[in-house]
This record gives C-alpha cells, sequence and structure tokens, in this order.
C-alpha cells in the first residue's frame, strides 16, 4: 500500500501504491501514520509523498464506507484526522510529488505538505467533497486557508472545483509544475535545497511559520471526529456517496469524485 523509498541527503519517499487509482482506506492511512513515524525514528532529515503516474490519489475509498458500521467508519476517519495531526506537526519537512490526479482526500494529504510539485498534463487537482455531500470541518479548512488565502479556498470548497495544474499554479494550490517523469526528481531537489540551510534556523523558522496549522491540531482529542462521523452517516450524504462509489475503481472517474 506505502512504497518506501530510500533517497540521499536523508530523505525517504513515501509513494502511495494502491492501484488502479490509489484510494485511500483504513491500510493506506495507517501505513502512512507508521511510515512517517519510522522515518522521524531513524532520523530521516525530509520526506517525500508520491502516488503512480498519472494519479497521485482519487480520494477516499468511499465504496469501504458506504452502509458500513459507525465503528468502522469512525475508525476511518480518526485514521484520517490523526494522520493530519501527524503531519501537521511534522518535525520533518513533506513535499508534495502530486503526480496526477489528486482529489478530495488525496488533495487534503497535499495540502498538509510543506511543499507541493504537480505533474504537468491532463489531470485534475481539488477538493470536491462538498459535491459528494461532505462538509470539511473548520480544521481541515484552515490547512486550505493558509495555503490558497480566504477567498480561493471558499471558492475551491464551497463549489467543489476541481483545477488543472495550471490553474492550481495560479491559486497557489500547487508551488510548481513539471514534466511528468520529472515530478518525484524535481520534489527531490527542492527538498535537498531546503535541507542545506543550517538545521537549527530550518526547525525554528519552520515552527514558526506553521505554527498557526500545528496550533489548530496540537490537542487532538478536541478535533471533531464524532461530529464529523454523525455528518457523514446522515441519509443524504450516504445517498450521495452510493452514486459516486461504483465510478471510483475507473482512471477516468477521478474527477466525478
Amino acid at each position: 500500500m506505502i512504497d518506501i523509498i530510500p533517497h540521499d541527503s536523508g530523505i525517504t519517499e513515501l509513494r502511495i501504491a494502491r492501484p488502479p487509482v490509489n484510494l485511500i482506506d483504513v491500510g493506506v492511512l495507517k501505513s502512512l501514520r507508521h511510515a512517517l513515524a519510522e522515518a522521524a525514528r531513524t532520523g530521516q532529515r525530509g520526506i517525500i509523498l508520491s502516488g503512480a503516474p498519472g494519479v497521485f490519489s482519487s480520494g477516499v475509498d468511499v465504496a469501504a464506507l458506504v452502509g458500513g458500521d459507525y465503528e468502522a467508519v469512525r475508525e476511518y476517519w480518526q485514521q484520517v484526522f490523526l494522520l493530519a495531526s501527524e503531519m501537521a506537526l511534522s518535525r520533518q519537512p513533506i513535499f508534495a510529488a502530486i503526480t496526477g490526479h489528486c482529489m478530495a482526500a488525496g488533495a487534503l494529504l497535499a495540502v498538509f505538505c510543506d511543499y507541493r510539485i504537480m505533474a504537468q498534463g491532463p489531470w485534475q487537482v481539488g477538493l470536491n467533497e462538498v459535491r459528494v455531500g461532505v462538509a470539511l470541518p473548520d480544521c481541515f479548512q484552515v490547512a486550505v486557508r493558509r495555503v490558497v488565502g480566504a477567498l480561493q479556498a471558499e471558492r475551491l470548497l464551497v463549489f467543489g472545483r476541481l483545477l488543472s495544474p495550471q490553474q492550481a499554479l495560479e491559486v497557489n494550490l500547487v508551488d510548481e509544475l513539471a514534466e511528468p517523469s520529472q515530478v518525484v526528481a524535481r520534489t527531490r531537489e527542492r527538498l535537498q535545497e531546503l535541507l542545506s540551510v543550517p538545521p537549527q534556523a530550518l526547525v525554528s523558522t519552520r515552527a514558526i511559520a506553521r505554527r498557526d496549522l500545528r496550533d489548530v491540531f496540537a490537542d487532538v482529542d478536541a478535533l471533531p471526529v464524532d461530529d464529523f462521523v454523525d455528518a457523514f452517516l446522515q441519509p443524504e450524504t450516504q445517498q450521495a456517496l452510493r452514486r459516486v462509489a461504483s465510478r471510483l475503481r475507473q482512471p477516468a472517474a477521478a474527477a466525478a469524485q
């Protein structure tokens, strides 16, 4: 589910590997959390989060959650909140190599990274949860606002807009574009550039710069997991999710989530 690829300079690449479209299930979430913890434990200096050629992640594995019992659904979303918290609090910079389509939960993971480089091509990226009846809680919207600004965050979230790579660059949802074959290499170069800064200055400056995000996720027990799960299990939301669940396994359907 997660390929762990060592690079030079104390960098580890965590590649989401759940074909065909890298849907995020509870196994992917737990594997990512474990890999991040292991990278910290072994003293890795930086992380690259990547996907497969043409698809970074098409988002939540909706089919696994439609009609699920409360405890199973809560376990899934608790893992999402915990992963977001750990990314927000990470002492290691995390850079996203967005290798293709990047939808919903996939885009949310990218937002929590320090820097995002996306492949040029016929891909789409966006936080389109509203289109399947899901309202992102404020703790996640804070992460989006700090990346693109308040007005653009409102447009992206309320309309559920999906953007081309160039459009994403124009609103700062991604920081750079690269040729598809060069996305990971370019991301590694940028991360190595960051890691060349004197370590203590980097750690201190980054902690100050990301303090707003860290503060929101510092108290895991205060995150609104139960409220979110209750809303997710509402009949209207479940009905909307059923309409898309059968399409998510097809790459071309990534844009429909």
